[in-house]
């Protein structure tokens, strides 16, 4: 459910301060207030808010406790590729369920501690007091610390014995993780495998903009497909590059009607593509030449229809507890039957939710999906099987950042009214702060309450990280919410949609944590879906081709 508070019927929430250009600047503020964190409640296509009736039933309780850490999150640099590289869970997952607890996770700004409620991978009473994880359950922190410090030496003593190899001789080249082999940058998406797993050879294609274009990477920069030479067969190949196991159709839009930065960089695929050929792919270097664009025309890629709600009739939602087929995408994750968090549908067998939701928890076995739902059954009725889960290779449980994972159903789904999937955004495509946008989810109305057996959702303005002021936010991070308090996420909506409309609705972010649900200064923090997007489509892609018993 979300935390939300009670409000007249027609009044509306409007954000708290100014709109931004954008929504991913950095900037410091005070300390906030500690509390918990995920979902928020609201009305639907007009924002009415109404105190609705919930009955609570997860047997997830709010604990009271701290777990301190003197570490700083873990910060990627994105423009290193290692990890985007999937990363599958360990073999074995814990039986007993995952519980909420708060912790204070410290930023690298100024040592700022900040409290935030997250799902811990921690045993129903365990004494989180000397903050050992189930991970390392016999191993004391300073000795796991210490252990670390020397090995790390021991790597550095053997890499300077050989002459400082190649592992420390790739700079301005690209490494290959699965062999630890650098290339050079030349031969990374020129079509041919050069690294072991072929990552070389991944995330070379993408869709940009609001008008969906089509761009290759080659060559070190990313340029337009012209539409001169484009096929059925082409679009088809390039959907699969992009994880997708379905094609819609492709178009063609004129240059001078896409935005300014899609149109230095034109390419053009020759006739002679061998497009019979499963091996290929479209940005193969043997097949592309830098041209002038004689139609002055550029492909347009659709992969998948999504983003629309044929099963939600009505423009008007009385109160913020969701009607049939409102959120389609919406999915409800299952471990050992109960319910835990949230989750977007992405295409018919992926799911988007957050790392920290799966994280610890590894054997598909224990987990199933429920789609189509308003409310919670009673029983494990319809329950879809997992197949596989995979978490960012940089997300840390102490971290504030980098908290996406992806689903993979055994089975594909069939679409309807009531199950659709929600739409990923392009590159580069923006949504500015002051933006209203949808959250929905089954989580508490209030710090220390239970989850719902109704979908409840709310409208959340974004913000830009600095109007959020939450220290050692990056990126990676969008905030929404009112800072007057109010319509937010809270415990239990983990990992559910910040759904946004356009054209389409398109999935901006994935609930990750906040610091008190509906309290002043307290907006949620969501990760970024278009800041995820080359980890997202990597995942996807490796295993639309390979299939997934591929080791990574």
């Amino acid at each position: 459910m979300m935390a939300y508070l009670e409000k007249k019927t027609g009044e509306q929430q409007q954000p708290a301060t100014k709109r931004e250009n954008t929504v991913g600047k950095t900037s410091v503020k005070e300390e906030v207030e500690s509390g918990h964190f995920e979902a928020d409640t609201e009305s639907e296509d007009l924002p009415n808010i109404r105190t609705p009736s919930v009955i609570n039933v997860s047997p997830f309780g709010s604990s009271v406790g701290g777990w301190g850490t003197s570490r700083p999150p873990q910060y990627f640099d994105p423009n290193t590729h290692d990890p985007h590289v999937p990363v599958g869970f360990p073999a074995e997952a814990s039986n007993p369920l995952p519980i909420y607890k708060t912790h204070t996770v410290k930023t690298f700004y100024n040592s700022h501690r900040t409290s935030i409620i997250k799902v811990r991978p921690f045993i129903h009473g365990e004494n989180l007091s000397d903050s050992q994880s189930m991970r390392w359950p016999d191993i004391p922190r300073k000795l796991l610390m210490l252990l670390i410090i020397i090995c790390l030496l021991i790597a550095v003593t053997l890499v300077l014995g050989i002459g400082l190899g190649v592992g420390l001789s790739c700079s301005g080249k690209f490494r290959c993780v699965s062999t630890a082999k650098c290339i050079k940058r030349s031969a990374v998406c020129d079509g041919v495998k050069d690294c072991g797993e072929g990552e070389d050879e991944l995330n070379c294609v993408r869709v940009s903009g609001r008008h969906s274009v089509l761009q290759i990477h080659s060559r070190g920069i990313w340029s337009s497909v012209c539409w001169e030479n484009w096929s059925t067969n082409l679009g088809f190949s390039a959907c699969k590059q992009l994880g997708y196991n379905s094609y819609v159709n492709s178009t063609s839009i004129p240059l001078s009607s896409v935005e300014s930065a899609f149109t230095k960089n034109v390419v053009m695929i020759s006739s002679r593509f061998p497009i019979h050929h499963q091996t290929f792919k479209i940005h193969n270097t043997s097949f592309l030449r830098m041209a002038q664009c004689i139609s002055g025309l550029v492909t347009v890629l659709k992969c998948i229809e999504c983003g629309t709600r044929p099963g939600f009739r009505t423009r008007i939602a009385e109160g913020n507890v969701s009607l049939s087929g409102q959120y389609p995408w919406q999915v409800s994750l299952q471990y050992q039957n109960q319910y835990l968090c949230g989750g977007s549908l992405i295409t018919n067998q992926w799911i988007v939710t957050a790392a920290h939701c799966v994280y610890g928890f590894a054997n598909p076995a224990f987990w199933t999906v429920q789609v189509g739902l308003t409310d919670q059954p009673l029983s494990g009725a319809a329950d879809l099987s997992v197949m596989k889960i995979f978490f960012h290779s940089a997300y840390h449980p102490e971290g504030l950042s980098y908290d996406i994972a992806l689903i993979k159903l055994t089975q594909p789904l069939t679409f309807n009214g009531q199950v659709q999937p929600i739409c990923l955004p392009n590159y580069d495509e923006g949504f500015s702060s002051g933006s209203m946008c949808w959250i929905s989810g089954w989580g508490a109305t209030k710090i220390g309450g239970e989850v719902s057996v109704s979908l409840h959702s709310g409208l959340v303005p974004l913000l830009s990280i600095r109007e959020c002021g939450i220290p050692g936010l990056s990126p990676w991070n969008i905030c929404a919410g009112y800072l007057t308090g109010g319509a937010g996420t809270c415990q239990g909506d983990s990992g559910g949609p910040l759904a946004c409309q356009a054209s389409v609705w398109k999935l901006v972010g994935a609930a990750s944590w906040v610091q008190g649900c509906g309290k002043l200064n307290s907006p949620g923090v969501y990760t970024s879906v278009t800041y995820a997007l080359p980890w997202i489509h990597q995942t996807m892609e490796v295993r639309q081709e390979y299939g997934l018993n591929t080791a990574l």
